[in-house]
């Protein structure tokens, strides 16, 4: 076997391990954040909705929809259900009274904040066999990774 082969074998056999263990993680990472939503009257998808309103502001359905990979009709269900349970708010925009947007209110809020702190403290616990060193390594290396995905 040429060295030509070997390396790019060890490369392929990198990225199989790299893909396994991400996909491991995220589905861990599913669980837990399971387990802490269900100390609260929201779902998981009503939580990620929550999420994106929590980090980019007030939106339409439309945006929301296409954010969350959903259906005009779900997203519309999902809001109306959080609207019940006042955690958001549909608020007319003021440059143009046709538009609609989704509001985040301070309950809703509250809860994202709550849970966000809540998964923190499990990954710190998580990270205490880390060196310090590492856990910033790790952090260059993620966030690399997520802007090389998004493209930027």
């Amino acid at each position: 076997m040429e060295l030509e082969d070997v390396i790019l074998n060890e490369e392929v056999d990198s990225v199989a391990a790299i893909e396994k263990e991400l996909r491991y993680i995220s589905g861990i990472i599913k669980q837990k954040g399971r387990e802490i939503l269900s100390n609260y009257k929201i779902t998981p998808p009503q939580f990620v909705a929550l999420q994106w309103l929590f980090e980019d502001g007030d939106m339409t359905i439309g945006e929301l929809s296409n954010k969350m990979y959903l259906a005009f009709s779900t997203t519309t269900d999902l809001v109306d259900r959080m609207e019940k349970n006042t955690l958001v708010k549909r608020v007319k925009d003021p440059n143009d009274r046709r538009v609609v947007r989704i509001h985040l209110l301070e309950e809703g809020e509250r809860i994202i904040d709550e849970v966000i702190q809540k998964r923190q403290l499990y990954l710190k616990e998580v990270l205490i066999n880390f060196s310090n060193d590492e856990v910033q390594l790790l952090k260059t290396n993620l966030m690399k990774l997520h802007q090389d995905m998004r493209g930027e």
